[in-house]
């Protein structure tokens, strides 16, 4: 006969500085314990990582111009108005991708939606 028997598991996640006291009391209640040190302190630019330049390839100018026209809870006819009177069917063609976003009309989208117009390029 064969027996397995499992001894109950206990995760606990803790952030910061974790006094020893409270380390001490654990250890006396649940035996042994795990004690990782996350030192990831340095942040980087995410516009420096593979993984930003793979999603930004995939995504076409029109669902860029999309993405920071909803960020700024505008319509596309406000933002046809914002921009000198565009129509919102223009500005509906360049996000679906049906009509091409010049130079001049990303630099308007990025005055008053407020990016970089060459992402729209």
């Amino acid at each position: 006969m064969q027996v397995v028997a499992k001894t109950h598991r206990i995760d606990l996640v803790m952030r910061g500085d974790i006094p020893e006291k409270i380390l001490r009391v654990l250890e006396e209640e649940y035996g042994a314990l795990q004690v990782t040190e996350d030192n990831d302190e340095e942040l980087i630019d995410i516009t420096a990582t593979d993984w930003y330049q793979d999603i930004k390839a995939e995504l076409p100018p029109g669902k860029v111009l999309k993405t920071y026209r909803t960020r700024e809870n505008l319509t596309q006819g406000a933002l046809g108005k914002k921009i000198g009177g565009v129509p919102r069917q223009h500005i509906s063609n360049m996000e679906n991708g049906t009509r091409p976003i010049g130079r001049e009309m990303a630099k308007k989208f990025a005055e008053v939606l407020g990016f970089d117009y060459r992402v729209l390029l």
